[in-house]
């Protein structure tokens, strides 16, 4: 069977039970920043990253795929309780970092700028969602979710930095 199934040759998409959208309707977009994100953490965790680090990055793509599920299908996979979890981790490899003192500027070595880059594609999915809320009900953790998670990318990135 061939990946390609022509379907969306016109510019829609299936999200689901064969409901057809444009493929720059809002679900679409906040999908597709998802995704893009999730492959821009499998481009740092490939470079090769400290285990806790890799850890972290492979539960978040996974979470990610459970993201894009409750904005498509309407269901709560995504909870307070991981917005705790990364909370609780941000703390810790704060704890373990100097008292940030100024604008921090991406580029002190690789892993370091690969996580600001994927901090960056997470504020843009932040912004999409915020965009489709206004239109669709969504959990309220989802938007919570992104926001630790562009703080908790930081964090990791001001880490691999300290390495």
């Amino acid at each position: 069977m061939p990946i390609y199934t022509r379907t969306g040759d016109t510019g829609d998409t299936s999200l689901y039970e064969g409901v057809r959208v444009d493929k720059d309707d809002a679900t679409v977009e906040v999908c597709g920043n998802i995704d893009e994100l999730s492959a821009s953490l499998g481009v740092v965790r490939a470079q090769g990253v400290p285990e806790p680090c890799e850890m972290i990055l492979l539960r978040t793509q996974q979470e990610l795929i459970h993201f894009c599920t409750d904005i498509v299908f309407g269901t709560a996979m995504i909870s307070q309780e991981h917005v705790q979890q990364m909370e609780s981790e941000i703390d810790l490899i704060d704890s373990e970092l100097p008292t940030l003192k100024q604008f921090v500027i991406a580029g002190k070595n690789r892993s370091s700028a690969m996580l600001h880059l994927s901090r960056t594609i997470c504020r843009r999915a932040e912004r999409s969602l915020t965009t489709l809320c206004r239109s669709k009900e969504t959990s309220p953790h989802l938007l919570a979710y992104l926001n630790r998670l562009s703080d908790l990318l930081f964090t990791l990135a001001r880490k691999a930095a300290a390495e």
